[in-house]
């Protein structure tokens, strides 16, 4: 075994010892992507305090259009995003090639159909004009709302995961449905008898979940999860982040605030 002077084993340990402390100050400096909407806001005040309680510091970095969260955690550039449910996530991994992963669902509000028209669904005419959703998976949702209101008729034995307006075999509301950028839909509201708007974009905007004039009955597909590149999914803190969803503090926390009201609530909620 070499030996080493005093003076060059003293350099050596602190050489060693900014190596350890480098690396541990590397690991506890979490960067987590959100899109506009409600994640961001329940992860700072129910989330970080946990998180900081085991040592790390969070930094916020915020995207605006979707498919960027995703693109930053293949690239490593952030540890993790909070803003989409698994089947975006499955798209985007098969579109762009991306490997990423969810390791727990989230707190998540459910698309409505919103209006500045009209008070009622009973009050929307035949041959409203109804935007949905641009992108396939969504506008999905916002179809089987339509279809539970019977306002649509889809074809037998369509998935209701993949409905898109192909599957449409009647319209006897005759609804003139109008794709549109999900982010630009609460801002079309002033333009249109009715959107269908996700619920991160709703709230981003204002607009309460109690304002809907219908919420989707969200099936556990569409709540959000936290998505983190695969490899990373049993690392230290894709493990706390799960173990800080899934405490009794953080729900404590989510349902004692009353703007977050309607969420659909992930199924560890009450155990």
């Amino acid at each position: 075994m070499p030996s080493f002077p005093s003076r060059g084993r003293a350099r050596l340990g602190f050489a060693l010892l900014s190596l350890l402390l480098a690396g541990a100050a590397q690991a506890a400096d979490l960067r987590i992507g959100f899109m506009p909407g409600p994640y961001r806001d329940a992860f700072a005040k129910g989330i970080e305090p946990l998180l900081q309680q085991q040592g790390y510091s969070v930094k916020y970095v915020e995207f605006s259009q979707g498919v960027q969260p995703n693109d930053a955690v293949e690239r490593g550039q952030i540890d993790a995003n909070i803003f989409q449910h698994t089947l975006y996530l499955n798209a985007t991994n098969q579109q762009q090639g991306f490997n990423l992963v969810p390791i727990v669902h989230v707190p998540t509000p459910p698309m409505g159909l919103y209006s500045q028209r009209y008070k009622t669904l009973a009050a929307v005419p035949d041959g409203a004009t109804v935007t949905l959703p641009a992108d396939p998976v969504n506008a999905a949702r916002a179809l089987n709302i339509l279809a539970g209101l019977g306002w649509v008729l889809l074809k037998a034995g369509v998935s209701p995961l993949n409905v898109s307006e192909r599957d449409i075999a009647a319209n006897p509301k005759r609804l003139r449905l109008v794709p549109l950028d999900s982010a630009q839909a609460p801002r079309a509201l002033a333009d249109t008898d009715l959107a269908a708007i996700q619920g991160n974009f709703a709230v981003a905007n204002g607009l309460k979940l109690t304002e809907a004039l219908k919420l989707e009955d969200m099936t556990l597909p569409y709540v959000n999860v936290v998505a983190v590149k695969r490899g990373n999914e049993n690392s230290a803190y894709a493990k706390d982040i799960v173990r800080a969803y899934q405490s009794a503090e953080f729900q404590k926390v989510f349902q004692a605030n009353p703007v977050w009201a309607g969420y659909r609530l992930p199924d560890y909620f009450g155990k």
